[in-house]
C-alpha cells in the first residue's frame, strides 16, 4: 500500500460515493466541501486515475473508483473489527495464557515481559509452567500450552514446531566470587574433577552441548555430579560449596551482574545456542498471545540481546 494513503482518504472515498454527493458526504464527515473535494483530489493523484465523474448534476463514481472502492472498504471493515476485537479484550475476561519457560528466559527477561503485559489489560489471565525441554514442548505439540520460550531444541525435537530466534547465549561455568579457581587464567579443565560439578540434567537442552565441550577437552566423566535443573538448588549449593555449575548464562545473568557469582574464565563459545519463542506451526495466535509475543520481543531489544 502506498504509504501516502490515510485513513481520510479511504472513509472520504467511501461516504462521496454512498451519496453520489459532495455536499452531502461532508454534512455526514462534518467537515467543508472543499476540504471533501481536496481529499478526493489528493487520493486521485496517488492513484493516477479520476474515481468521480459528472452526472448531470451530481457525479458517479469511474470504474477506476469501483475497483478501488471495493478494497477501500474491506480496509475499513477490517480497521473496525480490529478496533472491536481490542474494545472486546479490554472489557472482558480474555483468553488463557498459557507458556513453558525455560530457566534461561524464566531467570532473565520473562518477568519484566509479563509484568508490561498484565499492565496491557487484555484481561487474559496468564500461566508459566517450568519444567525439561521434552516436557514442555510435549505439552506445547498437545495444546496444553500456548508457547514455549528457551532454547532451540534438537532437530527431532521440533517436528510440528516453529522456532523464532531472539538471541543467542552460551554455557559458563559458574562459581562463587572466592573459589580456588576463580582468577586462574591457567589452569587445566582436568582441575574440575576435583570438585562437585552442577551439571543439566541428561534431558535438558544444553546437555549435549556440555558434553561436547567436555569430551572435547578430554573430560569423557567427572567422578562428583549433581544433576539438576534446578536453579535456585544451585544458588543456594554453591553458596555453601567450593562447587561449580555449569548453566546457560541467562539462568544466572542477574546474579553475575551484582557478584554473588562470578564465571571461571574458560573458552564456552562452542555451547553458543539460539534462545527464542517456539509455537505449534500451525498455531494462529489470538490477540492476547499476539502481544504477549510483541512483548517478549521487545523487551529482547530493549536488553540489547536482540538478534
Amino acid at each position: 500500500m502506498d504509504h501516502r494513503i490515510k485513513f481520510r482518504h479511504l472513509q472520504t472515498l467511501i461516504e462521496v460515493a454512498r451519496q453520489k454527493s459532495v455536499g452531502k458526504a461532508a454534512d455526514v464527515l462534518s467537515v467543508t466541501q472543499p476540504a471533501v473535494t481536496r481529499t478526493i483530489r489528493e487520493l486521485e493523484e496517488i492513484l493516477g486515475a479520476e474515481l468521480f465523474e459528472k452526472d448531470g448534476r451530481g457525479i458517479r463514481i469511474t470504474r477506476f473508483g469501483e475497483v478501488f472502492l471495493r478494497h477501500a472498504g474491506e480496509s475499513i471493515a477490517a480497521i473496525r473489527r480490529g478496533v472491536e476485537s481490542i474494545a472486546q479484550a479490554r472489557n472482558s475476561m480474555g483468553p488463557p495464557i498459557r507458556i513453558g519457560a525455560l530457566p534461561t528466559a524464566s531467570a532473565s527477561f520473562m518477568p519484566d515481559a509479563v509484568a508490561e503485559f498484565m499492565q496491557a489489560g487484555t484481561g487474559s489471565p496468564v500461566t508459566i509452567a517450568t519444567g525439561e525441554n521434552r516436557w514442555l514442548l510435549d505439552a506445547l505439540r498437545t495444546g496444553d500450552l500456548d508457547l514455549v520460550v528457551g532454547r532451540l531444541a534438537a532437530p527431532e525435537r521440533m517436528t510440528g514446531l516453529h522456532f523464532e530466534p531472539l538471541y543467542s547465549e552460551e554455557v559458563v561455568f559458574a562459581v562463587r566470587p572466592d573459589h580456588p579457581l576463580r582468577g586462574r587464567r591457567q589452569f587445566s579443565l582436568s582441575e574440575l574433577t576435583a570438585y562437585t560439578v552442577l551439571m543439566p540434567t541428561a534431558a535438558s537442552i544444553i546437555r549435549p552441548f556440555v558434553d561436547r565441550l567436555l569430551v572435547t577437552n578430554g573430560i569423557p566423566d567427572l567422578a562428583n555430579v549433581i544433576e539438576t535443573v534446578s536453579d535456585s538448588f544451585g544458588r543456594a549449593y554453591l553458596a555453601r560449596n567450593d562447587a561449580i555449575w555449569i548453566i546457560s548464562r541467562g539462568v544466572i545473568a542477574n546474579d553475575l551482574a551484582t557478584g554473588q557469582l562470578a564465571t571461571l574464565d574458560i573458552d564456552t563459545s562452542e555451547t553458543r545456542g539460539a534462545v527464542g519463542l517456539t509455537l505449534r506451526a500451525d498455531a494462529v495466535p489470538n490477540l492476547s498471545l499476539t502481544i504477549m509475543i510483541n512483548t517478549i520481543r521487545e523487551h529482547a531489544k530493549r536488553t540489547g540481546r536482540g538478534l
